[in-house]
């Protein structure tokens, strides 16, 4: 049996605001938040470059 994998991911914008967020799909949400399609704190604060990340 398969095990499915998450994302561990760091963001930050311009100004170096930084957020932490949880995905199994890490390439969908990038376009999401590079793309300002999430609502909240990434989009308020345009949070759009990838840092880091690591699977689980």
């Amino acid at each position: 049996m398969r095990t499915k994998s998450y994302y561990v991911y760091i963001m930050a914008s311009e100004s170096m605001t930084l957020y932490i967020g949880v995905t199994s799909d890490l390439i969908k949400r990038m376009h999401e938040h590079s793309n300002g399609l999430v609502q909240g704190f990434t989009k308020k604060h345009e949070v759009k470059k990838l840092l880091y990340y690591e699977i689980f």
